[in-house]
């Protein structure tokens, strides 16, 4: 993989232009410019355009596509739909590559290197739900209609994946199919270059989609890096792909680690190269550990979180090291890919697209152990944190509780709501439901800004269990109130579930976290970290250590790659207290300039280091050499 990282790295920038471009052309056919938008009209079955003719259903996706853009912006929505194509594309490609295609046919490429797609050539076989066989077959006989058939075939499929995969391929009947371009047969399409660009052999791993995301958004990095950085670009600017060795030491000696502590004889430790074995401890010491480390685990009961999971790299790592232990333990490799992907593995990021992505790449793993996981997919517990910006808690609340009473009601009756309490209207609601509500959209004001550094007040975890009581009450009322019921709804589940894993504690804390110092921060996320993580605030991954240590549980551990200076910069005196005080320092490499070499970060210095929350007296730590190769002997 590494070998041929270049190819990668040539082509993703270049293709997200590409994508950007494909887009706009796309919508540029039908009327909507950066400039504005033209006029169209209904007539009958048809939306008459500039003089074309469209069926009606354009109308009402185009209408959805410029009501996005007068709340997003022209070239923030073309980016973000050419990054929801460029994800879709990279994971049917993946997919078709693996096999995992039930119909058994290749969708983008053929397996004779033909350059009509698999697909086309058997689309009048092809079973796929919402496919009009009739149609198609018409239109192959027409014998011009390749383009039109090719198109009906890839929303077909990407419908089809929604069962498994609603987090990437919501239900193409939405602004993003208006997008999707025309001629993809042609030779010099997106489709064709992502074909003929990248050799199949660099799709082997999984690792390939973290790396194409890292590359994709690396001139957007060039960009925004240095600058005061909006909401919608941290993202960009602080993400850094991380090398597959360093994943290792941090999964292994988090997790591994944990799993040997209370079995230490485990098969798993001869495939952990990058495991650091404890150093001899005094008496003393040893009776603390001996006293704190559990004398048998359940592997259904260990929990893992990523909170900056990026593209699920850390979450994939673990994913195989979690497979090892369930079959240590006699499961099945089936039983334990539905095990890992439900209750041991969670992951949060404030990008909706590498959330994404994360998502794909575990279920992708799940399903080399399970074929049928795509068929009934479980629940994944990666979530791309959602912003409450423009939610109308009151209008939610009465939406959900027709029958509600709202009188005036003092501010301090309310659950806590968010750091500066904003003034509260005049009419407050009096149930504990209601205000629930209330306080968890006001929770999530930011959300976007401030992800995982968000702390969910323990009133509002409280408040959760009667929440999701309220979703699940059937809907009641005229047609109107069951609408504005289901709107509601869907506006308070991410919010729950977010809420859900915010306040969560977990037994392994594992990240490479953003990288932001404070002149990048624009002033609400300064304010923020100012105000929330005072012994940290100089950078956000100063910050994300302070916050980790809330994420684990008592004994947990939190294994992390970061910037070396809160060792010593004065600034970062109190976040070394603090470490010093709730947690001992088991390992530590410090790998040098040149660890993150693949990406040219020449001012990056990393350390990687494991805490455990808990403190031992004397404890002895491991110091490992800064040469990955020397780690396993060290």
């Amino acid at each position: 993989m590494a070998s041929n990282r270049n190819v990668l790295k040539k082509y993703a920038p270049q293709a997200r232009l590409d994508f950007i471009q494909a887009m706009t052309n796309r919508a540029a056919q039908f009327g909507i410019t950066k400039a504005g938008s033209a006029a169209g009209e209904v007539q009958g079955d048809l939306f008459i355009l500039n003089g074309k003719a469209f069926p009606r259903s354009v109308a009402n996706q185009r209408a959805r596509l410029i009501a996005r853009i007068a709340r997003e912006g022209f070239a923030q929505v073309m980016e973000a739909v050419a990054y929801t194509w460029f994800n879709r594309f990279l994971a049917i490609r993946y997919m078709e590559l693996h096999h995992y295609f039930d119909h058994g046919c290749r969708v983008l490429s053929h397996p004779a290197g033909h350059d009509e797609p698999e697909l086309l050539e058997k689309a009048a076989s092809i079973n796929l739900p919402g496919l009009n066989r009739d149609e198609i077959v018409n239109l192959k006989l027409d014998g011009t209609k390749d383009e039109q058939i090719y198109r009906n075939l890839l929303i077909a499929q990407c419908n089809d994946l929604h069962r498994a995969m609603p987090f990437l391929f919501e239900k193409i009947d939405d602004e993003t199919e208006l997008l999707l371009p025309e001629n993809l047969l042609q030779s010099d399409s997106i489709v064709r270059k992502l074909v003929n660009e990248i050799a199949e052999a660099e799709w082997q791993e999984i690792e390939i989609i973290g790396w194409l995301y890292q590359f994709y958004i690396s001139e957007k990095k060039d960009q925004v890096i240095g600058k005061v950085v909006k909401s919608e670009d941290i993202p960009a600017a602080t993400q850094l792909f991380t090398p597959n060795w360093i994943v290792k030491y941090m999964v292994q000696n988090s997790l591994g680690a944990q799993w040997l502590a209370t079995y230490p004889e485990s098969g798993i430790r001869s495939g952990m190269e990058y495991y650091i074995a404890p150093a001899e401890q005094t008496p003393e010491v040893q009776a603390q550990i001996d006293a704190i480390t559990p004398k048998q685990l359940d592997p259904e009961a260990i929990t893992l979180i990523d909170p900056a999971v990026g593209s699920g790299h850390i979450l994939v790592e673990a994913y195989d090291l979690f497979r090892a232990i369930y079959l240590e333990r006699g499961y099945t490799k089936r039983e334990a890919a539905r095990a890992i992907l439900t209750k041991n593995l969670f992951g949060l990021d404030i990008d909706d697209r590498a959330a994404q992505m994360a998502g794909f790449a575990l279920l992708m793993k799940a399903c080399a152990d399970d074929r049928t996981v795509l068929r009934s997919p479980p629940k994944l517990n990666v979530l791309a944190l959602q912003d409450s910006e423009g939610l109308d808690a009151d209008a939610l609340a009465k939406a959900l509780l027709p029958q509600e009473r709202f009188e005036m009601v003092p501010s301090g009756d309310l659950l806590p709501e968010t750091l500066s309490q904003p003034t509260l209207s005049a009419q407050q609601p009096t149930s504990k439901e209601a205000k629930a509500i209330k306080a968890l959209v006001a929770l999530f004001d930011g959300a976007k800004t401030f992800g995982s550094l968000i702390t969910v007040p323990d009133a509002v975890m409280q408040s959760l269990p009667l929440l999701d009581a309220l979703l699940a009450k059937p809907l009641t009322g005229d047609l109107l109130l069951r609408q504005a019921q289901e709107d509601a709804q869907e506006a308070l589940r991410p919010l729950i579930e977010q809420a859900r894993l915010l306040g969560g504690r977990f037994d392994c804390v594992v990240a490479n976290p953003p990288y932001m110092g404070g002149k990048g921060m624009n002033a609400d996320l300064k304010a923020f970290a100012r105000k929330r993580y005072p012994d940290s605030k100089s950078d956000l991954f100063a910050v994300f250590i302070d916050r980790n240590l809330e994420f684990a549980a008592d004994h947990g551990l939190v294994a992390m790659i970061t910037m070396q200076s809160w060792m010593f910069l004065s600034s970062y005196e109190n976040l070394r207290l603090k470490l010093l005080e709730h947690a001992t320092l088991s390992s530590m490499a410090h790998l040098g300039a040149r660890a993150l070499i693949a990406l040219a970060v020449k001012w990056f210095r990393p350390r990687l280091f494991v805490l455990q929350i808990s403190p031992h007296g004397k404890f002895q730590g491991r110091l490992c050499p800064a040469d990955p190769r020397e780690i396993g002997s060290s």
